[in-house]
């Protein structure tokens, strides 16, 4: 009988124990994901600051496999070598990049006002599509008559006419300003930590070890280390991708005869960085930009897209990133759809590398489940 009770009372202890652990690990888990929602914004700029550390660190590797020198005195190299080439576009084409940039804007507002009339003429309601019109202004008011308290006055405004118009001249100010200190200080952010991360890898690597427990330190290490050399190889195939696809589309609209072709390049390359939705995104601009040609420029641009996008998912993707990475299309699109409503544009940009990095755990742990069925 006292064995019976002692065995019941520990059965309870276990079970006691058992669901305080997990209610615990319940409670964290929701402070987890409570701390991740309220500061998605500042995890991302960490993320992508952790990102550009690992391409920097990437080409510093791949340099010294040419030349046998320090590791900081590769990195400047990199660093030198990327700050050289932007200066050199910004200077052999700030000019052309800004008129082409503001002809660009000016051809997209045009051909949705364009898209706007041809849906409304067939019938299609455009209400919830509050597009400007071609010449980029607002829609027209209802005309209302003028009664004679108020026509306008040719005398000075008064006290209150002038304090609004300085509200809202300083309201618009600080918001611009507001916005530009935030752009300037997020790239800088993501700069600072890149440089940081790449100039002592290792340091950082240990801290990260540090943290798991020691029991698991030797799969910690195991999974960081696939994770650095898949977001490396990933990172570098992204970037050979995306100058390919930068010069394949100037090029093939510079011959086609689209305006802003140079422009048009350097955003479906900047938009290759992000998976499928970026695509369809760069090839939406690029017909939109050249409907204002006509129908032949317009039809050849789009043949253009095709076949770029052709190259990047059946020819790039395949060889150059054959071992970066596995994943479905269907499930990375839905992934970046769910982040991207979530998150807003840090989700869309970074979905890729964020499921590339669980399914590199998952992978792992699959791994060690069916290492002891094989034994067995």
């Amino acid at each position: 009988m006292t064995d019976s009770a002692d065995d019941r009372l520990q059965a309870r202890n276990n079970m006691a124990w058992a669901i305080a652990v997990g209610g615990i690990g319940i409670v964290l888990f929701t402070a987890l994901l409570v701390f991740a929602w309220t500061f998605a914004a500042t995890l991302f700029l960490l993320f992508a600051g952790m990102l550009l550390g690992v391409g920097l660190n990437a080409m510093s590797t791949h340099l010294g496999r040419l030349v046998a020198l320090p590791h900081a005195l590769r990195l400047a190299i990199v660093c030198l070598a990327l700050a050289g080439l932007l200066s050199g576009i910004v200077f052999l084409g700030g000019t052309t990049i800004a008129d082409q940039a503001k002809v660009l804007s000016s051809t997209i507002k045009s051909q949705l006002g364009t898209v706007k009339d041809f849906l409304e003429q067939h019938g299609v309601d455009t209400s919830y599509l509050d597009f400007t019109d071609a010449k980029g202004e607002t829609k027209p008011e209802a005309t209302t008559t003028t009664t004679p308290a108020q026509a306008p006055s040719h005398g000075l405004p008064g006290a209150g006419a002038l304090a609004s118009s300085g509200g809202a001249i300083i309201s618009q100010t600080l918001k611009v300003l507001l916005g530009t200190v935030s752009v300037v200080g997020n790239f800088f952010i993501v700069l600072f930590l890149g440089l940081a991360f790449a100039a002592q890898p290792s340091i950082y690597r240990a801290g990260l070890l540090f943290i798991a427990p020691a029991n698991y330190r030797g799969q910690a290490t195991m999974i960081v280390d696939r994770i650095g050399e898949t977001l490396e190889r990933w990172l570098i195939a992204q970037i050979i991708t995306m100058a390919a696809v930068f010069l394949v589309t100037w090029i093939g609209l510079l011959i086609i005869g689209i305006p802003s072709s140079f422009i048009l390049g350097i955003q479906a390359g900047l938009l290759a960085f992000i998976p499928t939705v970026g695509a369809i995104l760069g090839g939406l601009i690029v017909v939109l930009a050249s409907l204002a040609s006509g129908w032949i420029p317009a039809l050849s641009a789009f043949v253009l897209f095709l076949g770029v996008h052709a190259l990047e998912s059946y020819v790039l993707t395949p060889i150059i990133q054959r071992q970066a990475l596995d994943i479905p299309p269907a499930t990375l699109f839905a992934f970046q759809i769910l982040l991207g409503v979530v998150f807003g544009i840090w989700g869309l940009a970074l979905a890729l590398p964020m499921m590339a990095i669980a399914k590199v755990m998952i992978d792992h742990f699959k791994a060690e489940d069916a290492a002891p069925a094989h034994a067995g």
